[in-house]
């Protein structure tokens, strides 16, 4: 356990913590912009993985798998749309019951409850056996996701879509199909988690049913990590095209901390409550200084008032 060894892992953590990033822009589209919690993420992610390994072993072109991915994420997020649109479940029970589909679902795909790629064999996008090459290309593919983003939620339909998010009853009444705009949000969302999942794949060289197990946590921890980080640097200057961008870097800081916290040889049993400690941390940190900011205030008021 030397200092040595925290360097030697930190680009191989900074590359997983892109490819969570990246996931975590699925997670912000439902958390943030349509205001769903969409539990699906957690068989996506995997479904992604084990939809590219098939494909990849199978002789497809690692391009062409990866589409297949994000296209099998978007299925799942029209099948969460639907249950939760068309019949009336609630949105976090229609993402557990897409949950578990997704994990029979998975194990079909995969033939089994895992399946490895052989590294050396094929050309992949990402791989730890090419760190630095691996995070340049997993920088360029969210940066393009994010320009793709920041474009589309500019656009009529994006905008319904935010409208949705923000007041449904008012979007209603202005002649919005609520109901479309979240299929198609969960469809992208989906899509989004499922192309870091076979990313991840790639990355680790293997996948296996349970690899999603927590993504939504994780998801959860780089959006807030992000959101924290941009505001207290930017303010009110925080717009949306820096809020995506921070979204990848509560990504990298989040594994940047799990990495360190691995180093120092907690038991993996323990890491799920580092987690968790963590994701409240920083979801603390707006309301304690909300909360800091309105007491100053009103001491100040009060001074005055004695003056």
């Amino acid at each position: 356990m030397t200092l040595v060894t925290l360097l030697n892992r930190m680009p191989g953590d900074v590359a997983i913590g892109i490819i969570w990033g990246i996931m975590a822009l699925g997670v912000y589209l439902t958390f943030r912009i349509l205001n769903f919690a969409d539990l699906t993420v957690d068989g996506s992610f995997a479904t992604g993985g084990a939809v590219a390994v098939v494909l990849i072993t199978g002789g497809v072109p690692v391009p062409v798998a990866m589409a297949a991915a994000f296209a099998a994420g978007v299925l799942a997020g029209l099948c969460t749309g639907i249950f939760h649109t068309l019949l009336g479940i609630p949105d976090i029970l229609s993402g557990i019951l897409m949950q578990l589909a997704l994990y029979s679902i998975n194990v079909f795909i995969l033939g089994g409850a895992n399946k490895a790629i052989g590294v050396g064999k094929y050309n992949l996008c990402v791989s730890m056996l090419k760190v630095t090459p691996s995070i340049v290309v997993a920088l360029l593919i969210s940066g393009a996701l994010i320009a793709v983003m920041y474009w589309y939620f500019g656009t009529a339909q994006g905008s319904a879509i935010r409208a949705t998010g923000n007041n449904p009853a008012m979007s209603r009444a202005q002649g919005i199909n609520i109901g479309l705009m979240k299929v198609i949000a969960l469809a992208l969302s989906n899509g989004m988690v499922a192309l870091s999942g076979s990313m991840m794949a790639q990355l680790n060289g293997y996948t296996d049913v349970g690899m999603g197990r927590g993504a939504i946590v994780i998801g959860l921890a780089a959006v807030i990590i992000g959101e924290v980080l941009c505001h207290a640097i930017f303010r009110k200057n925080s717009g949306f095209l820096l809020r995506l961008i921070f979204v990848i870097v509560g990504g990298i800081i989040y594994y940047m901390v799990m990495g360190f916290i691995s180093w120092l040889r907690v038991p993996t049993d323990g890491l799920k409550l580092f987690t968790a400690l963590i994701v409240a941390a920083f979801l603390a940190v707006p309301y304690l200084k909300g909360k800091a900011n309105s007491s100053f205030r009103k001491a100040g008021r009060r001074g005055a008032n004695r003056e």
